[in-house]
C-alpha cells in the first residue's frame, strides 16, 4: 500500500473510522513486525483526528510499558490499577473518561489531556497483550462511537496475532 492516507473531511467520526480501517487493514496486512504495525496505526489515529495523543501500552512483566505513539512526551511505565490505561489493563475492558480530572487516580503525563479512552488489546489466551490511549486536549471527546471505531481496528491487530 502507498503511504497515502484517504481521510474524509467533514464527516462524522463513524464513517471516518470506516474509511480509515480497509486502509489500515492493508498497510498492516503484509508486515509481519508489531512495533511497525502499532507506529502506524498511531500514525493513521493522529492524522485522522487530530487527537492530542495516541499510542500503545505493551504489558511486560506485569506493568505496561510505552509503545509507538504520536504526541507528546508519556510516561514510560504505568502499573496495574493505575490511571486509565492501568485500570483498563487490570480490568480487562475500555474505559471512556469524558473528564479525566474526575477519574480517581488519574495519571498527568500531560496537563492539556481533558478527556480519554483507553481500550485492551487481547492475546491468543484472552490475556491483555497492550492497550491503546487515545487522549484529547477537550472534554468529553470519545463517545461510545469511538469505542466501536477504535475496536474495530483493534481487531485487526488481534486476528494478526
Amino acid at each position: 500500500m502507498a503511504e497515502v492516507l484517504i481521510i474524509p473531511k467533514g464527516e462524522a467520526r463513524k464513517y471516518i473510522y470506516e474509511a480509515i480501517r480497509p486502509q489500515i487493514e492493508a498497510l498492516i496486512s503484509d508486515e509481519p513486525d508489531l512495533i511497525a504495525n502499532l507506529a502506524n496505526i498511531a500514525a493513521v489515529l493522529k492524522e485522522a483526528f487530530d487527537f492530542f495523543w495516541v499510542g500503545f501500552y505493551i504489558a511486560k512483566e506485569g506493568e505496561l510499558v510505552l509503545g509507538p505513539f504520536q504526541g507528546p512526551i508519556a510516561c514510560t511505565r504505568i502499573k496495574p490499577n493505575k490511571g486509565v490505561c492501568g485500570t483498563s489493563y487490570s480490568q480487562k475492558q475500555t474505559i471512556l473518561v469524558p473528564d479525566v480530572d474526575q477519574f480517581p487516580g488519574h495519571i498527568a503525563c500531560n496537563s492539556a489531556s481533558k478527556s480519554e479512552i483507553v481500550l485492551p488489546v487481547f492475546d491468543a489466551k484472552g490475556e491483555v497483550a497492550m492497550i491503546l490511549d487515545v487522549d484529547s486536549d477537550r472534554l468529553a471527546d470519545f463517545t461510545q462511537e469511538d469505542a466501536t471505531g477504535l475496536q474495530s481496528i483493534l481487531d485487526l491487530l488481534e486476528r494478526k496475532r
